[in-house]
């Protein structure tokens, strides 16, 4: 009997989900736990894997659609049970997502008969061999690769920056995603394809669908919630911003001198989040009403200092949750928020890794701004905005209040606070503690 797979719970307040794309095409196999569709829910995204292992043999819901939690929404047969139907069910689901495209190359293999229909069942008759590659051709011809889920973000940077048409790299990760170690191979065997994207494929680094001036297209789950979120938290606080201007010479210098260490001996990166993390939890520990929310009237002081970090993707924005990070060491905090990041990238969160927050930290610096004025996450009471940390001139006073300008790297730290909590001169002192703690930083990296 086909396994029935069904629309999963992805946390107890979740009582529905989108599927946003199909991973596999009916008739193909499937191994257990592979990623078999993508959905997004009010709380995260997140790739589902396959409960067994067989061939697709039914999508029952199809892309775009929001069903209640444990819906059946495909059906799996154990190989050999359900293969002779499997084609005829894949022209079907081939058809609708790309129109122009495919209709064209549809009508392209089948000159032989008068009918579609037809065409179909020619191409069950024939030989094993031709079927895969007359598939390949039709369905899909890009997607597979180069949608963003299929690679990571390093990866498809790597790919822009070497001319690399991702479509021609195979893929040895979970479901055919392409790695870093895929990419860096292909690109050691030289050049002969890598010319491949033409050079304005870098204006579009994400691999989605290009956009058509003109074109009306529905706005994806993921991106009504993220507008619904923000016009709430507008409507809710009374949004006021400090910036301040932190000198980052010292930790700049630090981090340069440790950071190949750093990798080697702990496998991972040493980025600057864990010292802007670090500055704020000593900020937040000596004024409590910053690291707190609103609950009708009253004022909820928060135990444990649970870090948003918001992470910009492809299709979105997601605030993985760094749970307690006043326990953490430096070292704890960098690997924390390396692997939130990389599993928000990945659509590996589960829900409660998404919620809880008391604090939230953004970085738009990662993009070249010089500042921003965030949006403060709700229910939390303040954000921390991080900009470009860049080199400047300064002016800067010696022991003996000698003043003299020196070349500085600096970074402009903004915090957006609702101020039906929290007064400007708590902000501002708050912040003042973070400036000190990252202008005199004394602790040891790792």
């Amino acid at each position: 009997m086909p396994t029935d797979v069904i629309m999963p719970q992805m946390g107890e307040s979740i009582v529905e989900g989108t599927i946003t794309k199909w991973l596999k095409k009916p008739g193909e196999k499937v191994q257990r736990d592979e990623p078999l569709f993508e959905i997004s829910t009010d709380k995260v995204d997140a790739e589902i894997p396959s409960p067994t292992s067989g061939v697709l043999q039914e999508i029952r819901v199809s892309e775009g659609t929001t069903v209640q939690v444990n819906t059946v929404v495909a059906s799996i047969a154990a190989d050999g049970e359900g293969a002779a139907a499997a084609p005829a069910k894949q022209a079907a689901p081939a058809a609708k997502p790309t129109p122009p495209a495919e209709r064209k190359l549809e009508t392209a293999p089948t000159p032989k008969g008068a009918e579609p229909p037809q065409a179909t069942v020619q191409s069950e008759a024939r030989p094993k061999p031709a079927p895969p590659e007359q598939k390949e051709g039709i369905q899909f011809p890009q997607e597979r690769e180069e949608e963003p889920v299929r690679s990571s973000p390093l990866v498809r940077r790597i790919a822009r920056d070497n001319n690399i048409d991702l479509s021609q790299v195979p893929g040895s990760g979970l479901g055919g995603r392409i790695t870093k170690q895929d990419v860096l191979a292909f690109l050691e065997k030289g050049p002969a394809v890598a010319p491949a994207r033409p050079s304005g494929g870098a204006a579009t680094a994400p691999a989605a669908p290009a956009v058509i001036p003109g074109e009306v297209v529905p706005m994806t789950q993921m991106r009504k919630i993220i507008a619904q979120r923000m016009v709430e938290s507008r409507r809710t606080s009374a949004h006021v911003h400090n910036l301040f201007e932190v000198d980052m010479t010292r930790i700049v210098s630090l981090r340069n001198h440790h950071k190949n260490s750093f990798e080697q001996r702990y496998g991972t990166r040493l980025t600057f989040m864990p010292f802007f993390v670090r500055a704020a939890i000593i900020g937040l520990q000596q004024f409590p009403i910053i690291n707190a929310s609103m609950e009708g009237e009253n004022i909820r002081y928060h135990g444990n200092v649970n870090v948003g970090i918001a992470v910009a993707l492809d299709w979105g924005l997601l605030v993985p949750v760094l749970k307690n990070a006043e326990e953490k060491n430096f070292l704890g905090l960098q690997r924390g928020i390396t692997d939130l990041g990389e599993r928000a990238r990945n659509k590996r969160l589960t829900p409660d890794e998404v919620q809880g927050s008391t604090f939230t930290i953004t970085n738009p610096g990662s993009f070249g701004a010089v500042f921003g004025l965030p949006i403060i996450n709700q229910p939390n009471v303040a954000i921390l905005g991080v900009g470009g940390i860049a080199k400047a001139p300064l002016v800067v006073t010696d022991s003996q209040g000698n003043d003299s300008i020196a070349i500085r790297s600096l970074v402009h730290l903004t915090l957006g606070y609702d101020h039906r909590v929290i007064d400007g001169a708590v902000a501002d002192q708050f912040m003042a503690l973070v400036k000190k703690t990252l202008e005199n930083w004394s602790e040891e990296v790792g």
